[in-house]
């Protein structure tokens, strides 16, 4: 899993060197109407101890605060579980649940997956669409996997798709910064007066 994720960000790295001119992005360079969603990715009981303490400190701060900024606006939170078959977490067990300091809400869309990208063979999609959303802010673990895998999900799938800056967690940090260079990334308070604005 870990050769390929790194196998999977060589890969986009060679085939896309244009995103490295994506830079940090502030809420007045948009240039469009957004309609938005956050995703929030994998923060599961078995997943998080192995993730950077670093990267954990920072973005589960943040994470509960854009959750909470979504909640306040009546904006979609969707909550996405990896599941995989045969080795676990299985769902209704303890390690496949978010930790309960983690701020989503028993309404928020629960979506479960079973590969990297969360737009593979789930709801996702039809989710977003039927709340009519166009933008998605992610945030979870990992930076390097399943962040990754469905921030180019939602690009396939013709969705503006921003990273979280502070809200990404991976094993560890420098994979972290990695992302934050080749991917489009928002900081949390360019997204709180994007919202603030649109009220």
């Amino acid at each position: 899993m870990k050769n390929l994720t790194v196998t999977l960000v060589l890969c986009f790295c060679m085939i896309c060197p244009m995103l490295k001119a994506q830079e940090k992005i502030s809420a007045g360079q948009l240039g469009k109407e957004i309609y938005p969603a956050l995703l929030v990715i994998d923060l599961q009981n078995d997943y998080l101890p192995h993730m950077s303490e670093g990267d954990k400190k920072t973005a589960l701060d943040t994470i509960n605060s854009a959750i909470a900024l979504f909640h306040k606006n009546n904006l979609p939170v969707i909550r996405i579980y990896h599941h995989d078959v045969l080795r676990g977490p299985q769902p209704g067990t303890d390690g496949f649940e978010y930790p309960k300091s983690v701020a989503i809400a028993d309404s928020d869309p629960k979506v479960i997956k079973q590969y990297q990208d969360a737009f593979a063979k789930t709801c996702l999609d039809s989710l977003l669409k039927v709340r009519g959303v166009n933008t998605v802010f992610l945030c979870g673990l990992s930076a390097t996997g399943c962040v990754l895998g469905t921030y180019f999900g939602a690009l396939d799938h013709d969705y503006l798709a921003l990273m979280l800056r502070e809200g990404l967690i991976s094993p560890e940090t420098k994979q972290t910064e990695m992302i934050r260079d080749i991917c489009r990334t928002i900081g949390f308070g360019s997204v709180k007066n994007m919202l603030s604005r649109k009220r």
